[in-house]
């Protein structure tokens, strides 16, 4: 891991003007104390910020390297592997024409796999352009099929792609625009061709989505060349995990614990206990602090293990993040101020629940479980109970993401699974609280003008059993959280073209 770490460091070092490239997103610049590179487990952890936009991303190796790009393998949900790659873009090296021939060569592949799998159709459209006005990125071709009087979005993640599961959120996104462009046709479904062994999260996902508002299909490429179907029914187990909720210090030294309490006095320091008995300490969910049996590690970039000599320090430490780090600083544009804007917002979330909604309860509120979502999408998860024993997930974006409906509903639907064996009880969450056994409500968290334009279209095709609400808050959230709108999802029915002779794609 060092090395890999080491590696990293010297890229970024000897570039001049590096950028983060995420699948279907645009660059985000990699500037002197708008990133950091930590660890998690055996991997490494690079998280990227601006005023924005917050990537996360764990790191299992390098896929290549050269001067101007490094191709990093990242980890995505249930272990399977992603591509992030970090560019010089200074250097003469890094234009797109490289980008640009390989999307061409899967869009002949993909042209091929429409042809055999819809011969009966016509291929009326077929695209592989970004259309920025319309969100589609050029990462995954698109096509629209006819046969008479109805039609057919379809879309494509070719093998490369470093997050073929996008593809389901612009694949909706085609399917919603085709709709409004061709109110004559009747576009009765999705078609989405993924490469071999990427296919579970968006089969998990298509289980989920409202089997009345538009049929699916979804096409699985194999290495020479052709691809079968598969059942997204078919996928019902998940890869996710619900660890026991245990007292905080149990078992740890008393003089561990006091140490702990001193820290969380001081001003502004919130104490956050994690499932796992480890506690944080953290000012506005910049951690300076983390408590486990036997130790006490601090610091911001690198944790170091603290001892009873150098606990003034920590205190130090805390007081100066609690100077710099609180709504009204007086340098704004310090680095200790503009880290980590998303756990920020999280930390408010957090500690005033009952604004996001009047039923929650305070006492109830987990981080992050089920621990499959270990933080490395970039977005936070945070899981609370209503008064009336309904679990509630909510979703915390800082800014516009395409991919957060899609995103929310993955922890949405492995919450409900470990909800429906009663393992949240079983497991010591909610002390107290009879959880009920029906669908979590779900909560999508943002500033009010910073929801992309894209995700009340994508959220229109979810099940109608997934009580899903999009809350707005103010954009001074820093200095007060409050709800500047709600909106539920209006749902839409099928085109009435459409309702008679209905496709069956699954």
């Amino acid at each position: 891991m060092s090395e890999l770490r080491a590696v990293i460091e010297n890229f970024l070092q000897h570039s001049r003007q590096p950028v983060a490239l995420d699948p279907g997103d645009d660059p985000i610049p990699i500037l002197p104390g708008s990133f950091q590179i930590g660890s998690r487990g055996p991997l490494v952890l690079l998280e990227v910020w601006n005023e924005t936009r917050n990537l996360v991303r764990r790191i299992r190796r390098i896929h290549s390297e050269r001067r101007s790009r490094l191709e990093l393998e990242v980890e995505h949900f249930g272990g399977k592997s992603g591509r992030l790659t970090l560019i010089d873009l200074a250097h003469p090296a890094s234009r797109g024409a490289d980008r640009r021939g390989a999307r061409l060569k899967y869009r002949e592949r993909f042209r091929r796999s429409l042809r055999r799998q819809f011969g009966g159709w016509r291929l009326a459209e077929l695209s592989a352009e970004a259309d920025l006005h319309h969100s589609l990125s050029p990462a995954y071709p698109r096509a629209f099929l006819r046969r008479g009087s109805i039609g057919l979005a379809a879309i494509g993640a070719p093998k490369d792609a470093p997050a073929p599961e996008a593809a389901l959120t612009f694949g909706l996104i085609w399917l919603d625009y085709l709709r409004r462009r061709e109110p004559r046709t009747a576009i009765q479904g999705l078609a989405i061709f993924m490469p071999e062994g990427t296919e579970p999260a968006t089969c998990h996902r298509i289980r989920y989505l409202d089997p009345e508002h538009a049929a699916y299909a979804v096409f699985v490429h194999r290495p020479d060349g052709s691809e079968d179907p598969v059942d997204p029914r078919d996928y019902t187990n998940f890869d996710t995990r619900i660890e026991p909720c245990r007292q905080p210090l149990a078992g740890c030294p008393a003089e561990l614990a006091q140490w702990v309490a001193r820290l969380a006095a001081i001003e502004g320091v919130d104490r956050r206990d994690h499932p796992d008995g480890s506690v944080s300490l953290a000012v506005n969910g910049l951690e300076f602090a983390r408590a486990s049996c036997g130790s006490l590690l601090f610091g911001l970039d690198r944790k170091h293990p603290a001892h009873h000599g150098n606990l003034p320090e920590v205190e130090a430490l805390a007081r100066e993040l609690a100077r710099m780090r609180r709504a009204g600083a007086a340098g704004p544009g310090h680095p200790l101020y503009t880290q980590r804007p998303e756990a920020w917002l999280e930390s408010q979330i957090r500690n005033n629940v009952e604004r996001i909604d009047a039923g929650l309860l305070q006492q109830a509120v987990y981080g992050q479980v089920p621990a499959f979502a270990a933080g490395e999408r970039g977005v936070l998860d945070i899981l609370a109970a209503d008064r009336h024993g309904q679990i509630a997930v909510i979703e915390v974006k800082i800014s516009q993401d395409v991919h957060l409906p899609l995103q929310a509903l993955d922890y949405w639907m492995r919450v409900k699974w470990h909800l429906e064996r009663g393992e949240f009880s079983g497991q010591g969450y909610f002390p107290g609280i009879e959880l009920r056994a029906v669908p979590p409500r779900l909560f999508l968290v943002a500033p009010a003008l910073d929801f992309h334009p894209s995700n009340e279209a994508v959220l229109r095709f979810f099940s109608p059993e997934i009580p899903v609400e999009r809350v707005g808050i103010g954009i001074e959230w820093r200095q007060e959280l409050r709800v500047m709108f709600r909106s539920s999802v209006k749902r839409c029915l099928l085109q009435s073209s459409a309702k008679s002779g209905k496709l069956s794609l699954i």
